[in-house]
């Protein structure tokens, strides 16, 4: 695993970022009692996934096929 890049790109740490933010959003609400802030917030942890793929598609993520498990899933076949 030395060497990984796995999740330590733009792409990856955006997306986290926005949906951890959803998250704080949707459980200060939730303790509230507030239902349209709860779903809010789901809404932006949802939105950080969406940003995450779509900084991935723009060339941000890693590359397909550079994470060590797929050598070994090559070398075994």
């Amino acid at each position: 695993m030395a060497g990984s890049s796995h999740g330590h790109t733009p792409a990856a740490w955006t997306g986290v970022i926005i949906a951890f933010i959803g998250f704080c959003v949707s459980g200060a609400f939730m303790v509230m009692a507030n239902p349209l802030g709860f779903w809010a917030g789901m809404v932006v942890v949802v939105l950080g996934g969406v940003v995450g793929m779509a900084m991935r598609a723009a060339g941000l993520g890693q590359p397909k096929g550079t994470h060590p498990t797929h050598d070994v899933a090559s070398a075994e076949s």
